[in-house]
């Protein structure tokens, strides 16, 4: 994975409540069990019509709402378990998602694919909504080392939890699997101390 320190980006303001994984990656296309290619078909059934072009009124689809932050309502990730759709979110080119409530398990299977869930509060995602409403062109920083997420250029601040060990993987690109070998030394020499 890739690393994520800090992130300076615009960001796509998606003001829904509720988004739910079978809206971020429909079933239908959860065909395959490589985690590329799912970008293409995010938020299919809002982002096409029904003849299969480009619904103008989604929000992906508007020029000038570009970034590597989504920025959503309460509850983003509700329904299935799919892990599809933190995959979708990542291959179509998001860092990082922002809501002021994620459903547990989207969120753990955000923070597994390298994508960083920042949980804000509901008037902190107000004022973030209200600013990119009259600004698209505004920029969101989101600083994990200090757990801090802020409008670039205005005092609009506010730190984030997140797990320790979820926040070390990211900040050193590993997955679950890269952090134990990346212990590996340390397993060994415990190994034959005991032997």
């Amino acid at each position: 994975m890739e690393k994520f320190n800090t992130l300076n980006s615009r960001a796509v303001l998606l003001p829904f409540e509720d988004v739910d994984t079978d809206q971020i990656i429909p079933a239908r296309f959860l065909k395959s069990v490589s985690r590329e290619g799912f970008g293409e078909n995010l938020f299919r059934d809002w982002r096409y019509l029904e003849d299969g072009s480009p619904n103008p009124e989604f929000v992906l689809n508007q020029e000038g709402n570009k970034g590597e932050i989504l920025v959503a309502g309460r509850n983003f990730g509700c329904g299935s378990s799919r892990e599809h759709a933190a995959w979708a979110l990542v291959d179509y080119g998001f860092k990082a998602v922002v809501s002021s409530f994620f459903a547990d398990i989207f969120k753990n299977n955000a923070l597994n694919n390298g994508l960083l869930p920042v949980q804000v509060t509901d008037d902190f995602l107000a004022q973030v909504f209200q600013i990119l409403k009259n600004r698209a062109e505004a920029k969101l920083q989101i600083d994990l080392n200090e757990q801090e997420i802020s409008l670039v250029g205005s005092s609009l601040t506010e730190s984030f939890e997140i797990n320790s060990y979820k926040k070390y993987c990211l900040q050193n690109g590993f997955d679950d699997i890269d952090f134990l070998l990346n212990k590996k030394n340390e397993i060994e020499a415990y190994e034959q101390s005991i032997a």
